[in-house]
């Protein structure tokens, strides 16, 4: 029996796996840098998995960008992709390209339970959407929705491109600030790993502080070892993504659940567990009551991606 792949390509890292029984296995990282394409890195994945050229029924790749047409550009690395050339030279039958995010939501189908932290407690509704929202490169957004036993279905949007909302006279000023330099400021331009430098400048101009952290990691190793400026960079960052997930709650009418993805938080779980997200997820005035009850996980997983792109491979071949 031919073996169905699976595979989840960013900008620096491309992970595949085999897709059985509808569950991962053989989970491997490939630099996109050490290969001209994506198909030279999966040739060298199933080489390793003693798999020959021919011997995949199916590949569902989840890649980020809009996946129209028949050839597809990598958005943060150099690789291409065209439909037709790949099943040829991989001599695959069916190709099922998915966004990226598309993906990660759908991955929360199949979470386990070591795999995501209780943020608020709550009880989801099924018959609802659920969001999914994730500080990284930059802030994914997309809703879940529950189609019938073991069938769901993602919808991607563009949400981390909405306004940056302000909640009082200090998010006003930071917002004012950042404002004077770049024009719009959306959410992603704060929640993504990029806007938390642009967070950090902002509050030491804000402060009369000298900015002396360069990237993300810098700030966030600073407030693990209990920097004051770096505490309250992190602080901010997590009421603005409450107060956006917050919002998305409301539009969606999301009493499915929130699911906190990305790179970002989980470098800093703790803290972020301890934050005023909670706070600034619920404080929407005469709506506050409507967020009474409505979980929100932190998760945790490392191949969301992965397990997404297989419930969608395995929905697909089911259809």
């Amino acid at each position: 029996m031919k073996a169905l792949l699976v595979g989840d390509i960013g900008g620096t890292n491309a992970r595949f796996a085999l897709w059985r029984d509808n569950r991962l296995e053989a989970v491997q990282v490939f630099a996109t840098a050490d290969y001209t394409s994506p198909e030279q890195a999966i040739e060298a994945y199933l080489a390793d998995q003693h798999i020959s050229r021919g011997g995949l029924a199916a590949v569902c790749l989840a890649v980020a960008g809009p996946v129209e047409g028949d050839e597809f550009r990598f958005t943060n690395n150099h690789w291409r992709l065209s439909r037709t050339a790949f099943c040829q030279a991989l001599q695959v039958q069916q190709l099922l390209l998915i966004n990226d995010f598309t993906a990660m939501a759908l991955g929360m189908t199949r979470l386990d339970a070591g795999e995501y932290r209780e943020v608020c407690p709550g009880q989801a509704d099924p018959a609802r959407p659920a969001l999914v929202i994730g500080p990284g490169t930059g802030l994914g957004v997309g809703s879940l929705l529950r189609l019938g036993e073991q069938r769901w279905m993602a919808l991607p949007g563009e949400g981390g491109h909405v306004d940056l909302p302000v909640g009082n006279a200090r998010e006003a000023a930071i917002h004012q600030h950042i404002h004077r330099q770049i024009g719009h400021v959306s959410a992603e331009t704060v929640l993504s790993g990029g806007g938390l430098v642009r967070l950090y400048q902002a509050l030491c101009a804000l402060d009369g502080h000298h900015p002396i952290h360069k990237t993300p990691a810098q700030i966030t190793d600073a407030a693990l070892a209990n920097e004051p400026q770096a505490l309250a960079v992190i602080e901010q960052f997590c009421r603005f993504l409450g107060r956006v997930a917050g919002n998305n709650v409301l539009t969606l009418g999301a009493r499915g659940g929130v699911y906190i993805v990305g790179g970002v938080i989980p470098r800093f779980a703790e803290l972020f567990l301890s934050s005023g997200f909670a706070a600034s997820f619920a404080e929407k005035g005469c709506m506050s009551g409507y967020f009474a009850g409505v979980p929100v996980w932190l998760v945790t997983a490392e191949f969301s991606g992965l397990l997404g792109a297989g419930v969608a491979l395995q929905q697909a071949l089911d259809h």
